[in-house]
């Protein structure tokens, strides 16, 4: 289960996007943050580009660990979700200056030529699995034209690990990855296919490709969000496959019961990508 939605026509709760933003920030790459520090420009005010910003989880993950002045220019279809991310509290930099903040409401798949232009840095999270193979073509065509770097975390790359382990477990998530393939409204989806084609992309036009693991680690202490995730999966891994349906039932409540009893951890894994420009 993915914050996919806000790419679709589906829209996404704030409840859901809340309820990750821990298990987000815990997970992603502060190694790629380094790397991307040494890239920017000191002592000039940085313009970051956030596509698919949800309530604006990256903005409070990475303006703190980010030096001097920044306006983060947040893009995202629903109106709702941009209201929230300026409805929350300041943000402030690395060295305690206020973000300054500006919403554009679009469908980020087809973005206009001018939307980046002066972008010292174009960020997106949980997105990729969601794009066409022309959609992801028209995201990389547009970053590229940028001309900045470009921080991309956690995206799905079809692994999850139980502990304690199940023999029901890989089939379900042979039937998740499968529906992250599917073909949605006419569109076939990437799926976890797509931090991989991503980075061919960005790397057959120059750029270099810097890529780090970036998992979810669930524990005793996620029990909620281990549940709404796990509902998710195999909600989806069922519709893919609908003959999985009368275990189905069997399963979740037993990985529920271990999880609320704290003997249940699950690793679900994503990948982060830092591209540089030529």
């Amino acid at each position: 289960m993915n914050s996919r939605m806000r790419v679709g026509d589906a829209r996404v709760s704030t409840d859901w996007l809340d309820l990750r933003e821990p298990a987000d920030a815990a997970a992603r790459s502060v190694e790629l943050v380094g790397l991307l520090q040494q890239h920017l420009p000191l002592g000039s005010p940085a313009t970051i580009h956030d596509l698919g910003c949800g309530t604006g989880s990256m903005l409070r993950w990475l303006a703190p660990r980010l030096d001097g002045a920044q306006h983060w220019v947040m893009y995202d279809r629903d109106e709702d979700l941009l209201d929230d991310v300026c409805g929350r509290d300041v943000v402030r930099t690395a060295t305690g200056s206020a973000v300054t903040i500006e919403t554009r409401r679009r469908d980020i798949t087809r973005l206009e030529p001018g939307d980046l232009d002066a972008a010292t840095l174009v960020t997106a999270s949980a997105l990729l699995d969601m794009f066409t193979r022309d959609e992801l073509d028209r995201f990389v065509g547009a970053c590229t034209r940028a001309a900045c770097p470009v921080l991309v975390t956690l995206s799905v790359v079809g692994r999850v690990e139980f502990t304690p382990t199940d023999p029901r477990d890989e089939e379900f998530g042979r039937a998740f990855n499968a529906h992250q393939r599917r073909v949605a409204v006419d569109r076939q989806l990437l799926g976890p296919d797509a931090v991989a084609i991503a980075a061919t992309a960005f790397s057959s036009l120059g750029a270099a490709v810097t890529e780090r693991s970036s998992p979810w680690r669930l524990g005793v202490d996620d029990a909620p969000l281990t549940a709404a995730w796990l509902d998710g999966w195999i909600g989806a891994a069922v519709e893919q496959e609908p003959a999985l349906a009368s275990g189905a039932r069997d399963y979740v409540r037993m990985r529920r019961a271990q999880s609320e009893a704290g003997n249940l951890s699950v690793k679900v894994d994503h990948h982060d990508i830092l591209v540089m420009p030529r």
